[in-house]
């Protein structure tokens, strides 16, 4: 008499769950050799380069990704996460306008310091691809958020439209481009590009006309 032996179905559970292991470590490899690239300057590695750093072969780097395209979306949401902690903590909103204006702009460039390299790829690739251009829109709409909490006091004086071109303003004074300018072209150090934000921002406040009407310096910001 011949006795059939079945297969158990919890090893072939226990199979589909290492694969799928397996798989998310590998994808897991290959995101963290990329972002690692792109801190390292490499902002367009090389299959071969991700390959070598994930420790994986060339040809299996893309079995867990549909093209370049879904690799870089993945590594810029993997950005988000790793920033999620800098977004979370709150701007500091109270003191005097100066102490406001200081706390925002450094929190503002521990934020910047933080995106690195991956900001830059995340800008270079956003006009081609519209999930990457979501996800900028969206970082920058928090960040200009966070300035308009610590400038409430002066932005609440001001009509709707008014403070939210000084915002505005003040935002395009503080972002990732202008810190890079002022970084990589001009050559200033975190702490002169700090200072010179902080100045630019009491410049765009104090350009603006004052509860009487009267503007205090030539109009920056105009209605």
């Amino acid at each position: 008499m011949t006795t059939t032996v079945r297969p158990d179905p919890r090893d072939e559970s226990a199979s589909d769950d290492g694969r799928h292991a397996r798989r998310a470590r590998n994808r897991e490899a290959v995101i963290s050799a990329l972002l690692s690239l792109h801190d390292e300057g490499d902002l367009s590695p090389s299959t071969e380069a991700i390959a070598e750093r994930a420790g994986l072969s060339t040809r299996s780097v893309f079995r867990y990704f549909a093209d370049v395209d879904d690799l870089a979306q993945a590594a810029v949401n993997r950005q988000q996460e790793r920033l999620a902690i800098l977004f979370a903590r709150p701007v500091d909103a109270a003191g005097t306008r100066s102490d406001r204006v200081r706390h925002a702009v450094a929190h503002r460039i521990d934020l910047l310091e933080a995106m690195g390299n991956v900001g830059r790829v995340a800008r270079l690739r956003a006009p081609f691809h519209p999930a990457v251009a979501d996800e900028l829109r969206r970082v920058r709409a928090l960040m200009r958020r966070q300035l308009g909490q610590a400038l409430a006091p002066e932005l609440d004086q001001l009509s709707a439209q008014r403070g939210s071109r000084l915002l505005a303003a003040v935002d395009v004074a503080c972002s990732f481009e202008a810190y890079d300018l002022l970084r990589s072209d001009i050559g200033l150090s975190s702490h002169e590009a700090a200072a010179l934000m902080v100045e630019s921002v009491h410049a765009l406040l104090d350009a603006v006309p004052d509860m009487t009407g009267e503007s205090r310096t030539t109009a920056v910001v105009s209605a």
